[in-house]
Order: structure tokens, then sequence, then C-alpha cells
């Protein structure tokens, strides 16, 4: 027990006792004068919790016991043996110390005293040993309980940063390696213009191994992660890739998960803007729904469905839907609609309430 748990321990202590004999003396001033022998108040009070402190005193070593021989630590025969043994101590100290101070409040004759306590109280003293034993292993069975709760709440969340962090590793390397694969196609075309990539893909590297650990960014540093890594692909498609942002100013404050809309936006160019030889034109909008919900869109003027072939099949859109689940679990959504100039739409809906306190 720490030294700061155990002062407000002692507190309840002593009030727990303080209270049980505060109820007794109650009742005992209201049975003497239910039978016509009524006693003062303050004899009642008294009497009482002379009788309840000394339960309390000798709960301590009852407690210790209780503690020392556990449930499970020994045979139940042998357990039942121990407690009984040290019921009938219990009952005969506290009624060789009530009797000494029975002689010292009323002057009575010691022996006298504890005859009459052997009689009337030796069962009772002997059940309140046992009451104060079963608490004492329903406590310890509830802070271990507790304990057990905070442990398995603990790995799971460790777990769950754990899985969240292997999909972000998955993630950086995939974008890494579909970069790179860009600045080799280029390199026979334009030397000057894969130069420049790769000077903008090492800031960008930078900038996402500055926050990989952080699950949560506002969403003002994600649109501008995204138009560092537009830069990029600006210079690889050579005037063929635009981007436009409708994105409300309300919204640039909210967290949004840490490089969620990297990989839409990734999706969108390889399967539906570098297909066709039309330009391509990407729209990223965002807006907060009465529902409460903050909503994200990335749009393409691409190729749209291909019913032949699944577009959520891809690392990108698979690894967004489990950092999703993982960071608001039965929460979150991600859905693809078929866009307004033909494309593909990717929505993303994330409760706002939860990122903001998750920040």
């Amino acid at each position: 027990m720490t030294s700061a748990v155990r002062p407000r321990w002692l507190v309840g202590f002593v009030a727990f006792w303080t209270l049980v004999g505060l109820a007794f003396g109650a009742q005992l001033y209201l049975t003497q004068a239910k039978v016509g022998s009524p006693v003062s108040w303050s004899f009642a009070v008294i009497r009482s919790l002379g009788d309840w402190y000394t339960f309390a005193v000798l709960s301590l070593p009852a407690i210790l016991l209780a503690r020392r021989f556990p449930l499970g630590s020994a045979s139940l025969h042998l357990l039942v043996a121990v407690h009984l043994i040290a019921s009938v101590v219990f009952s005969l100290v506290w009624m060789l110390l009530r009797a000494g101070l029975t002689v010292v409040l009323d002057g009575q004759p010691f022996a006298e005293t504890l005859r009459y306590a052997l009689v009337a109280t030796l069962v009772f003293n002997m059940l309140v040993y046992w009451v104060v034993v079963v608490s004492t292993h329903a406590f310890e069975f509830y802070q271990q309980s507790q304990e057990r709760e905070r442990r398995e709440l603990d790995l799971e969340r460790r777990l769950a940063e754990a899985r969240l962090r292997a999909l972000q590793m998955q993630l950086n390397p995939h974008f890494l390696f579909n970069a790179l694969n860009g600045i080799s196609a280029l390199m026979y075309r334009d030397v000057d213009a894969a130069d420049s990539m790769l000077v903008r893909l090492s800031e960008l590297l930078r900038e996402a191994l500055r926050r990989s650990d952080e699950p949560w960014v506002p969403l003002r540093d994600e649109v501008s992660f995204l138009r560092r890594y537009l830069a990029i692909e600006l210079i690889r498609f050579s005037g063929r890739l635009s981007f436009e942002e409708d994105v409300d100013p309300s919204t640039l404050n909210l967290p949004v998960p840490n490089l969620i809309l990297q990989p839409l936006v990734e999706n969108a160019i390889k399967h539906g803007i570098e297909p066709q030889s039309r330009p391509g034109r990407i729209v990223l909008r965002a807006r907060v729904q009465p529902s409460g919900y903050l909503r994200l869109e990335v749009e393409d003027n691409g190729r749209g469905f291909d019913p032949a072939k699944p577009v959520d099949s891809g690392i990108g859109l698979s690894n967004c839907r489990s950092r999703l689940e993982q960071l608001y679990p039965g929460q979150a959504s991600l859905k693809l609609e078929a866009g307004s100039a033909g494309g593909l739409r990717v929505v993303l809906e994330v409760p706002v309430r939860a990122t903001t306190s998750a920040v």
C-alpha cells in the first residue's frame, strides 16, 4: 500500500467501524426504550462504539491472516481449520478486551463480565470474524479483477498501436516503390524533371518519417503533405494532371488519420488517371456533416468503375480501411461512388468528436 493511499484507507476504515457502532448504538437506545429500560443516548453510543472499535482493532490481524491464507493457497480443509481456530481466538480476545473496558467504564467485576460475554457474544464474535475474512477476500478478488481489466485494456491498446504501426509501415514502402518507379520511367525522357522529382521525394519522405509516430494530424497538415506528393506527380505527368481543393476552412484544424489522403489520391492516379490519355483531374473536398461527421472526398475524372476488376482490391484502399477500423471501431466508413465527371469518388467519413478527443 503506497503512502498516498494509506491515509485514505485509514480514514475509510475508521469511518466504516464508526458508522457500524453508531447504527448499533441507535438500535440499543431504541430497544431499551421499547422494553421499558431506557438508557441515555451517550450511554448507548459509548457502549456500542466501545464494542465495535474493539472489533476494528482485532479486524486488522484478521485481515492480515486472510491475505496470508487466501483461497487457493492451501487445501480447503486447512483454510477452514486455520480460520476456525482464528475465529475462536478472535472472539476470546475480544471478550477479554471488552471485559477490561467494562471494568474501567462501569466498575463491574472482571470475572462476572467475562462469564456473561462467553455466553452472550462468543458465537456473534466468531461471525464478525468470518464477515471480516469474507469481506477481505471479496475486496481482494475485486482488486485483482480490476487489475486484470486494466492489464487487458493496456494490452488491447498496445496491440491496436502495433497493428496501426504495422499498417503505416506497409504504406510507406508501397508509396516509395511507386514513386521510384515513376522516377525511373522519367529518367530516360527528362533528366531534369527526374532530378526535381528526387529532391521533392526526399523532402516528402523526411516529412513522412517525422509524422510516422502520430496516429492523427490536423487536416491542414494532411493537405499540405498531399500537395507535396502531388507536386511530384504533376512533374511526372507533365501538365496532364490538375488538382483542385474544395476544403471548408473550418475543417482545417480537425484531426484526421495520419497519411490517409495520400493513398486515396495515389489510387485515383494509378487506376483512374494513368490508364487514360486525356488530361486528368483530382478534386479534394472536406465538409462537416450535420450528423457530426467529417466528410472527405477524393474524386477523379478517370475511367471509373471497372466491372472486370474490383477497384478496392489494392494495398492503398485496403490499408485505409484497416486503419480506420483500428482508429474508429465501427464508427468510420470508406465508400466508393461514381464521380460526377464519370470517374470515381472515394468518400471517407469519420466522427469529428472522436478525432478531436484523440489528439
